[in-house]
């Protein structure tokens, strides 16, 4: 929902070090890899309950796909592989940073409900991926793909990259209320998931003259 405005602020702060990697000959790919490993070993080190390891590690992954796509525009070696690559590999830690959550708070007393909150929340990830990536694609092939700063089009939505760090950091924080912030955030993902369907129907009904 505020990813047009935080991108800016993202590129001031980032743009030093973005100009450090170029110099260092240091690939976007290789940015992409390690921010990764560092999702990863935050999903994990939350699992065994090192949460302040956890939070950090969470941060720098973002700060590295903040840099990464900074750094392939910068070098001028921005591929599609290495766009996929960065969609896919963000994917697997959305999805692993609640699992490793939930594992390493299932033995406080934190109320019912811990799995059943992660289960909705990794479905509306499925439902809305599902939403948009489809749009996208239409837009591809219709030619319509407008300018972007991100490798594909996405509609804009109420949950996007920004409010996905805040959520996670929550979560990361404030862990004895982990399944309270996992169901607010599904039901705002699958909320997203029905404006932008919404959003698309409409346009579709308008290009075909049909009322909306």
């Amino acid at each position: 929902m505020i990813d047009k405005y935080t991108r800016i602020a993202k590129d001031l702060l980032l743009n030093s070090v973005v100009r450090l990697f170029a110099r260092l000959g240091i690939t976007p790919l290789k940015v992409t890899v390690l921010g990764f490993i560092a999702g990863t070993a935050a999903a994990a080190a939350a699992a065994f309950g090192y949460w302040t390891a956890a939070l950090l590690l969470w941060f720098f992954n973002r700060i590295l796909d903040g840099i990464d796509g900074s750094l392939a525009r910068k070098t001028g070696t921005v591929q599609e592989y290495g766009a996929y690559l960065d969609i896919m590999l963000d994917f697997v830690v959305y999805a692993a940073l609640p699992i490793g959550i939930a594992l390493g708070v299932s033995d406080m007393l934190i109320g019912e409900f811990l799995w059943q909150s992660v289960s909705l929340l990794l479905a509306a990830y499925y439902i809305n991926s599902a939403s948009w990536m489809y749009i996208s694609a239409i837009q591809e092939k219709r030619s319509m793909m407008p300018e972007t700063p991100t490798s594909i089009a996405m509609p804009a939505g109420i949950i996007e990259g920004t409010e996905t760090i805040l959520f996670y950091t929550l979560a990361l924080i404030f862990t004895e209320y982990a399944v309270i912030i996992f169901f607010i955030f599904a039901l705002l993902v699958l909320l997203t998931a029905v404006v932008r369907a919404a959003w698309w129907i409409r346009n579709e009904l308008i290009m075909l003259n049909l009322p909306s």
